[in-house]
């Protein structure tokens, strides 16, 4: 498996219940999101507990982050089944917590035919394919998306079929706010064995974090499938 720096950017919505919803002005609501648990194998697994911290950390500033653009009258254009950005985005970027959560997810969690869909689009995939995990256009690992999935979100018009809004055009995709996306970064560190105030901050300004990422649609998925007995 190789890793390579990529542009960190983000494409699919937040997995929020609906409840502890905040209303704007506008009318317009979004969720608040709830931190995900796993009692029993966040006791097994060291690391399972930093990651849980990190999307919940990334989810709040996501939440946050739209709220800041329903106070000026903008519309979140992301919905349910909206999976053009799953079939589009062929570089997203994926830290090792995150590909351990993603191959612990698939491995234990998934049942059904959402993990045999998962094990046949796994064992048929090639490097710069789409995302393997899109099943009947929803994520079938949405719980353990990556960070780069939470953060993607769209305003005014939903993407069209093969459409990056990210390039075509970046004023409507969501910028992450820094604050939260620095502090859901320094809580992987741990992982690396980085620990402490001052070399996570020194992780996170020159840039040492992101030379751990890796391209999700390029990492050898058959392997993954292999597993999945």
């Amino acid at each position: 498996m190789t890793s390579r720096k990529v542009s960190l950017r983000s494409w699919q919505k937040p997995d929020y219940k609906k409840k502890n919803m905040t209303k704007s002005p506008n009318g317009n609501t979004y969720p608040a999101p709830e931190k995900l648990s796993f009692p029993l194998e966040e006791k097994r697994h060291e690391w399972l507990p930093w990651l849980i911290d990190v999307y919940y950390t990334t989810d709040l500033g996501v939440q946050e982050g739209i709220r800041r653009e329903e106070m000026k009258g903008r519309k979140l254009a992301c919905h349910k089944g909206c999976s053009s950005c799953c079939r589009t985005h062929t570089t997203i970027p994926v830290y090792p917590i995150e590909l351990t959560g993603l191959y612990w997810y698939v491995i234990e969690k998934t049942t059904g035919s959402i993990r045999s869909t998962i094990k046949q689009q796994c064992t048929d995939h090639q490097a710069g394919q789409p995302c393997p995990f899109l099943v009947d256009g929803g994520c079938g690992i949405h719980p353990m998306r990556p960070q780069a999935c939470r953060h993607f979100n769209v305003f005014s018009i939903p993407c069209e079929e093969g459409e990056d809004a990210y390039y075509s055009r970046r004023q409507d995709v969501l910028t992450p706010i820094s604050k939260y996306k620095e502090e859901a970064l320094s809580k992987m560190l741990p992982f690396h064995k980085i620990k402490g105030r001052t070399k996570r901050r020194e992780a996170i300004k020159t840039g040492l974090v992101h030379q751990y990422v890796h391209v999700l649609q390029e990492i050898d998925w058959p392997k993954l499938a292999v597993r999945m007995v």
